[in-house]
């Protein structure tokens, strides 16, 4: 696997954190559809890519363990995930030691990560929060996550992604 900017423009966060780990990564930039609802899959099918190797990056709110509503802004987390499947919210409230998880309000996620939605990266995020990694990344060589904004994937090995997020690894997905 190469290492390198995208080629379809200037780096973005992600990659710049890439780079400056020295970390070997393939760029997949494609042609969003905006009328797409599901980024993840729509990374997919436009890469020619199976679904369980695409993760998607979701950005949870811990702050309902303490009985405050999922808008309060409590202890934001993300959580990466197959797009092939959905996140189990009560597991990935254990993977990091609260009681309950809701999906975080989309523009606190995005005020947290700097990226919009769609485009949200496990790497280069404004502000690193917790991160847990679902368990089915491990079976995989190379994995797919955004690259920091809608249109552009970039494949690494899950130990890599595991590293520089200081994730924990943890079964995040439905059952």
């Amino acid at each position: 696997m190469a290492k390198g900017n995208s080629p379809a423009g200037p780096g973005t966060p992600a990659t710049a954190v890439l780079d400056a780990a020295g970390v070997a990564y393939v760029a997949h930039p494609y042609e969003h559809d905006p009328s797409s609802g599901g980024y993840g899959l729509e990374a997919a099918r436009a890469l020619g890519i199976a679904a369980e190797r695409v993760f998607k990056t979701l950005v949870i709110d811990l702050g309902t363990s303490a009985g405050r509503s999922p808008t309060a802004g409590g202890t934001l987390c993300v959580a990466v995930v197959p797009v092939s499947g959905s996140l189990d919210l009560k597991a990935a409230a254990s993977a990091f030691g609260a009681k309950k998880a809701a999906m975080a309000d989309p523009s606190a996620a995005e005020r947290r990560t700097g990226y919009v939605l769609g485009g949200i990266s496990p790497l280069g995020q404004r502000r690193a929060s917790p991160t847990a990694i679902d368990e089915s990344a491990l079976e995989h060589e190379t994995i797919l996550v955004s690259g920091g904004r809608r249109g552009f994937d970039i494949e690494l090995a899950p130990a890599d992604l595991v590293r520089l997020t200081n994730a924990s690894v943890a079964r995040l997905r439905a059952h």
